[in-house]
């Protein structure tokens, strides 16, 4: 199944499935459409949905273009937590192939469901996103994401196999061991989060190995947002190329869409999902290019067939055409989330806006915490940052004019005032999924 065709620079771009990442838009938008329609007949399987489009009066006559989408209710994930445990199946249990799920941010866990089917498909898409950044049949890639109710191991177990590929399913943690398979078993390609590939090469150090001379030629990371400096972060430490993808367990896992070589951004696998990017406030879209908040609707999904699910996450949408000749909508990296954005003495900011800041001035680190306080009646935000051993002084002259260059970085960048604490190498925890940048302390929430 798996393709390679050429730019007119010569520039391999491989694909998995050609037919459907290069679809004329007028024939994807009209299999959109038609599945749009089946997906609204599905979801009527379900009382939370069937209750909802009964009072609207809607069903699948009620959607004649894409842009009848906006007239189908939105998803929460306070919806599904009111469904828990699988209130939001469409099919009876016993159909069932695969049970995933996440703790969430207040401890609750939320479930999804697969049929086999669904299995097939997630698959799929995971096999076309990696071999549009590089996976071959003939290489072997090593899984530094945990297997269990997370999604992201399986996905992309599967669809490594499905490649032809070979899969060391290492799991997360164990960076030391992790290591040491790698430079027995020397794979091609690294699977994990942005933040780990860094914890990595920093145990590869200690370790005494040089991490550029590590076998890994490719990268695909995901699960937490992190920026184009941090990629080259990567890239020099390790010597590799670096690939963002993008997914969530809500729509179906990683698989929603992911970079090709040309990496001008991640092609969404538009034949399984509908995507809108709206202003979260006013829910209304947001023009081309411009920031909004992903909402997304699983065309495909059989077991739970998610309509208009509110991601939280903000990114960009973008149409024009890309050198690798995929004809999909792309979409920038993720810069935030909406539930995860701070808002400081009236300005909203991202961590990966600190993430910017800091990796603009040499000698700092990937590795930082953001603390937000309220001694008084105004927030304070205090940036604790490693520093490259080498950076480290016992002058305190040299490390003040450190702080206070990335001080002005971080107000460049995010425009608010931060403290910011210079600590030693190795001296913030490092994470094995996502990172855990910003510890609030202002007591805004019961």
């Amino acid at each position: 199944m798996m393709s390679v065709n050429t730019s007119p620079a010569g520039q391999p771009h491989p694909m998995w499935d050609r037919a459907a990442e290069t679809m004329p838009r007028a024939e994807r938008e009209a299999l959109q459409l038609e599945r749009l329609r089946a997906q609204v007949e599905r979801a009527r399987r379900v009382p939370f949905y069937r209750d909802i489009l009964n009072h609207r009066e809607l069903g699948p006559h009620s959607i004649r273009s894409l842009d009848d989408v906006r007239r189908l209710p939105f998803t929460t994930k306070d919806d599904m937590r009111r469904q828990h445990p699988l209130g939001l199946l469409a099919v009876p249990r016993k159909e069932l192939a695969r049970i995933h799920g996440s703790s969430g941010t207040t401890g609750t866990p939320t479930f999804v469901g697969y049929t086999a089917g669904d299995l097939q498909t997630w698959s799929d898409l995971c096999a076309r996103f990696l071999v549009a950044g590089g996976l071959r049949p003939e290489y072997t890639a090593q899984v530094a994401f945990g297997y269990g109710l997370f999604t992201g191991g399986f996905g992309l177990h599967y669809g490594i196999e499905k490649v032809g590929a070979a899969v060391i399913p290492v799991a997360a943690g164990n960076t030391r061991r992790q290591l040491e398979i790698m430079r027995d078993l020397d794979p091609e390609v690294l699977i994990c989060t942005p933040s780990y590939a860094l914890t990595i090469a920093d145990t590869a150090r200690e370790m005494g190995l040089e991490p550029r001379a590590l076998p890994i030629r490719i990268g695909h990371f995901g699960g937490e947002p992190w920026t184009e400096d941090m990629r080259r972060e990567i890239e020099e430490q390790l010597d590799i190329q670096a690939f963002n993808n993008y997914g969530l367990s809500e729509i179906i896992g990683p698989g929603v869409s992911g970079e090709c070589m040309a990496r001008t951004g991640m092609h969404i696998q538009e034949d399984h999902f509908l995507v809108e990017c709206l202003d979260p406030e006013t829910l209304e879209p947001v023009p081309e290019g411009e920031p909004g908040e992903l909402v997304i609707t699983a065309l495909t999904r059989e077991a739970m067939p998610m309509i208009r699910y509110r991601t939280r996450d903000i990114a960009r949408l973008y149409r024009d055409p890309c050198p690798c000749g995929r004809t999909t909508l792309r979409m920038s990296r993720v810069t935030g989330r909406t539930d995860d954005m701070l808002i400081i003495r009236g300005v909203n900011v991202f961590p990966s806006q600190i993430e910017e800041a800091l990796l603009r001035v040499e000698g700092t680190t990937p590795h930082y915490q953001i603390e937000v306080s309220r001694p008084g009646t105004l927030d304070e935000v205090h940036v604790k940052v490693e520093i490259h051993p080498e950076i480290f002084s016992d002058r305190m002259d040299r490390m003040q004019a450190l702080c206070e260059r990335i001080s002005r970085e971080i107000q460049t960048v995010a425009g608010i005032r931060a403290h910011v604490d210079l600590v030693e190498p190795r001296s913030i925890e490092r994470f094995v999924g996502k990172a855990k940048r910003v510890l609030d302390k202002r007591g805004l929430t019961d």
